[in-house]
C-alpha cells in the first residue's frame, strides 16, 4: 500500500468529507450487531461512534492500535463482523487485494462499509485537470474508482450489495468561504442530480453459498416410552389372540 497523503483531511474540504461521512456512517453501523468491528484507515473521524459492538479496532498504516497495511491484515480468518474502509481503495496500490483481504478477515454474514471518491461528479472532473499538476494533493491523486467497478469486484468476492448512496454533492472548493457561500447548489444538487455526488458509500454484506445451519440432534430425537411395546412383543400379542379365537 502506498503511503497515504493525509494532509487533504485537514483542510476545509477534507474536514467537510469527513462529517457527510460520519452522518452516514452514524446512521448505517447502529443497525448492526456483532463481537469484533474494525476501521480501517480515517482515523481522525470515529466512525464506530454509534456502533454497538463492544470490540472495536482500529488500524492503518502509520497509526492506530496496530500499523499495518491494508493488503497484509494481521488478523486472523472469520474473526470480525463489521469492517469500515473509508477511502482505502482510492489510496490502495493493490485495491482488489486489499478487497480480498477484508473477505478474508470478515465472518459469514459481516457487514463491509467502504467508500471512495465519485469520478462521475464535478469532484472528478477536479481530479481530471489537477492530476497533471505534480504539486496538487493527495485527493486529486486518488484512483477515483467508479462505485460499478468496486460492485462488480464485491460480487466477484461473494458479496451482496445492499445499498449504494452518494453525499459531499458540494463543489470541491479548498476554502472554507468558497463552502459556505454555495451551500444553497449543495442542496440543489442533492435533490434533483444526487449520483452526482463526490463521494460514495457502499454497504455490503458477505455471502456464503451453500450454508446450512445444521439443528441439534435433541430437537429431532423422538422419545420412547420405557413401556412401549417393541415390534417383536406386539407380533407376539397378536398371535396369541388368534390362537385363543
Amino acid at each position: 500500500m502506498k503511503p497515504v497523503e493525509s494532509s487533504w483531511r485537514q483542510d476545509a474540504l477534507g474536514q467537510y468529507i469527513q462529517s457527510q461521512e460520519q452522518v452516514f456512517c452514524d446512521k448505517v453501523v447502529g443497525n448492526i450487531f456483532g463481537f469484533n468491528a474494525l476501521q480501517l484507515g480515517m482515523l481522525e473521524a470515529d466512525l464506530l461512534k454509534n456502533c454497538r459492538i463492544p470490540y472495536k479496532i482500529k488500524l492503518s498504516e502509520y497509526q492506530g492500535d496496530v500499523c499495518c497495511d491494508a493488503e497484509q491484515l494481521p488478523i486472523a480468518d472469520s474473526t470480525i463482523d463489521l469492517m469500515l474502509l473509508p477511502h482505502v481503495l482510492d489510496f490502495s496500490a493493490y485495491p482488489q487485494q486489499a478487497l480480498r483481504e477484508a473477505e478474508r478477515v470478515l465472518v459469514a454474514e459481516g457487514y463491509l462499509v467502504l467508500t471512495g471518491f465519485n469520478p462521475m461528479s464535478t469532484w472528478g472532473l477536479r481530479r481530471f485537470f489537477s492530476k497533471r499538476c505534480p504539486s496538487s494533493g493527495g485527493l486529486w491523486q486518488a484512483h477515483f474508482f467508479s462505485s460499478m467497478r468496486i460492485k462488480d469486484w464485491l460480487h466477484l468476492l461473494g458479496f451482496e450489495v445492499f445499498s449504494t448512496q452518494m453525499v459531499c454533492h458540494h463543489l470541491p472548493f479548498q476554502r472554507y468561504r468558497w463552502l459556505k457561500r454555495f451551500e444553497f447548489l449543495e442542496r440543489l444538487m442533492r435533490r434533483f442530480v444526487p449520483m452526482l455526488g463526490g463521494v460514495y458509500c457502499v454497504v455490503a454484506k458477505k455471502r456464503v453459498l451453500g450454508m446450512r445451519v445444521i439443528k441439534p440432534n435433541w430437537k429431532t430425537a423422538k422419545m420412547r416410552s420405557r413401556f412401549a411395546a417393541t415390534p417383536s412383543q406386539k407380533e407376539e400379542v397378536i398371535k396369541n389372540i388368534k390362537q385363543k379365537e
